[in-house]
């Protein structure tokens, strides 16, 4: 895995507004925040994805996660919010290192602005896609 930004953070060659620290998880303050209170949410271990992150890492941010979406919710007064968690540059991941977003969504005009561009399943299809996946476990 490459060096990123929060390979830097983790090591503290770069320093973060941190809210979290365990042996396994790391939670900070986004630095280009989308609302007030965003913070990232991020595992010690390295991994680009989420699915080569362990099942002990991925259990790890699993058990925080709540706590600090309530923590988030409590501090800023906001009750909507985003979790965002992104795979690859056409998920429009941005820093090659898994990790979390918890943004605020206080009003239409701040937090995360999402364009959702569904289609509808089709039935015929529906029964072996979920057959392969769960083939595929």
């Amino acid at each position: 895995m490459a060096e990123t930004v929060f390979t830097k953070i983790l090591r503290g060659d770069i320093p973060s507004h941190k809210v979290y620290e365990d042996e396994h998880v790391l939670a900070f303050l986004d630095i280009g925040p989308l609302s007030y209170g965003h913070t990232l949410v991020i595992p010690k271990e390295p991994a680009v994805t989420l699915d080569a992150l362990s099942d002990d890492a991925a259990a790890a941010i699993g058990r925080v996660l709540p706590r600090l979406c309530r923590a988030v919710k409590k501090v800023t007064g906001c009750d909507q919010y985003n979790v965002l968690q992104n795979n690859g540059p056409l998920a429009h991941q941005a820093v090659f290192h898994v990790h979390f977003h918890i943004i605020p969504k206080p009003n239409d005009d701040e937090g995360l602005g999402v364009d959702w561009p569904s289609s509808r399943l089709d039935p015929a299809k529906a029964q072996a896609l979920a057959e392969a996946i769960r083939n595929a476990l």
